[in-house]
């Protein structure tokens, strides 16, 4: 019997199997930010257990940073004492380190890939749950708690048990103001948010094949939103492309040796899955939510759905909704394009192609939050950031931002924040407020009209 992409990748890192049951597994490259590595640093020094393989951990600043005055120093006491910590801990430890205003800081989901540091058939942790974003290299990336990057700190390796494989197929062409945000919203609307627990999740089919890799990084950074553990998407000639011109990719002979493996890792024909989806990419418009989890998310012509449910009926009334409602002409009062989700280049490209010319509605606020150092460059020399302040749009620094309440850009409590993020759960972006996920489309659309709208009828 073949073997999957999942298989292969993870076979190749096993060191050990503890009596038929875990798995030691080798950690090829680990990422750190400032939030969940203070106390993993500690606990080794506590014990005097030095960092075992320093050279392959990058650090980055992201979920504390403030977006604005980034020169200034950190007002916020806590964010500037982690800031801080991150610093030490990465200068007595030869870790290294893009700190806030270096030239590649960024989300270590954005920066990480569009630096070459990510690479096909690795395997990535990072103590941040959407690391399955790096899955679209045809890599093993999760995410990990404290006590796990304190285990990779001291030994590259972590016990583990080997996730079921699933595999998600969306064959067909994707219909006009369809993005990759809105596949993976409607995968998770119509399996749950449960259907992937206990799996590891392969995307294959056209779609995923006609996908740019910013795309299928999209589409795997929300994977956890359906239960799995990370996702996958076979390399190919997308993304040896991708990776080829990367600062830190292999050069030369030495990429093409490496491209000549990857080329090998895609599933084999005769491959079994545990579990399998088949979706039409016809049946995928653009999609928005309505609820508390991922899950709940409708086309955006689609009624929200009347269910008896108490969860769900709590779910409405925390957003303030009601079942059988038309989610279109919803006023919303902030709209957040950025997060590891949709922050990168292409995102910035879409939302931009449909502001030009126009101007946000006056009771929208609208933050566009870069990625990373290298996008919000990148924006600024395409000349994006012209069109987005003429349209009235508030271009900041990068850095997680409003996908979470962690720093100073909070979505104000009963405010309703159509947001590019990952997450809609109650106080996520702040206490009280009012999560639509949608794609940097919808959200453009919807800063311009200052409610939610048909898209497809804006389209030309």
């Amino acid at each position: 019997m073949g073997k999957t992409l999942f298989d292969k990748v993870w076979d190749a890192h096993v060191v050990d199997t503890i009596d038929n049951g875990p798995q030691v597994l080798y950690i090829d490259q680990h990422l750190i930010h400032e939030v969940t590595s203070p106390q993993a640093f500690k606990e080794l020094e506590d014990r005097s257990i030095p960092i075992f393989r320093p050279k392959q951990i990058v650090a980055t600043a992201d979920h504390n940073t403030p977006t604005l005055n980034q020169h200034l120093p950190v007002k916020d006491a806590l964010s500037r004492n982690q800031l801080q910590q991150l610093s030490e801990n990465c200068s007595k430890n030869g870790i290294t380190l893009y700190e806030l205003g270096h030239k590649y800081n960024g989300i270590v989901h954005v920066m990480a890939p569009e630096l070459g540091i990510t690479q096909p058939g690795m395997t990535i942790v990072c103590g941040d749950s959407h690391t399955s974003t790096h899955g679209a290299f045809g890599a093993i990336a999760f995410g990990i708690g404290t006590s796990q990057v304190a285990q990779v700190f001291a030994s590259q390796c972590l016990l583990l048990s080997k996730p079921k494989s699933l595999r998600v197929t969306v064959n067909g062409t994707l219909k006009k103001g369809v993005l990759p945000k809105d596949v993976i919203l409607y995968i998770i609307s119509e399996i749950g948010t449960n259907a992937g627990t206990g799996y590891f999740c392969e995307y294959a089919g056209d779609v995923f094949k006609n996908m740019s890799m910013e795309g299928r990084m999209t589409v795997c950074n929300m994977s956890i939103e359906m239960g799995a553990r990370g996702g996958m998407i076979a390399p190919d000639e997308t993304t040896f492309s991708y990776v080829k011109a990367k600062e830190f990719a292999p050069k030369g002979e030495d990429f093409e040796k490496k491209a000549a493996y990857w080329k090998t890792l895609p599933t084999d024909k005769d491959a079994v899955f545990d579990k399998e989806y088949v979706f039409d990419a016809a049946n995928i418009e653009p999609m928005i939510t309505y609820g508390t989890n991922p899950g709940m998310g409708v086309k955006i012509t689609q009624n929200i759905p009347n269910l008896e449910d108490a969860s769900f009926k709590k779910s409405l009334a925390y957003m303030g909704l009601e079942g059988g409602q038309s989610m279109l002409d919803q006023p919303i009062n902030y709209v957040f394009i950025g997060s590891c989700t949709n922050s990168r280049i292409e995102d910035f490209r879409v939302a931009a192609e449909y502001v030009k010319g126009k101007q946000k509605a006056s009771n929208v606020t609208a933050w566009l939050v870069p990625g990373s150092k290298q996008v919000e460059a990148q924006i600024e020399n395409e000349g994006l950031k012209a069109i987005f302040e003429e349209a009235g749009f508030q271009l900041r620094q990068p850095g997680c931002s409003a996908c979470l309440a962690m720093n100073d850009d909070k979505i104000p409590q009963g405010a309703y924040c159509v947001s590019t993020s990952n997450r809609n759960f109650e106080g996520r972006q702040g206490q009280g407020a009012r999560t639509l996920l949608a794609s940097p489309l919808v959200a453009a659309a919807t800063a311009i009209e200052g409610k939610i709208i048909d898209i497809t009828q804006h389209l030309n």
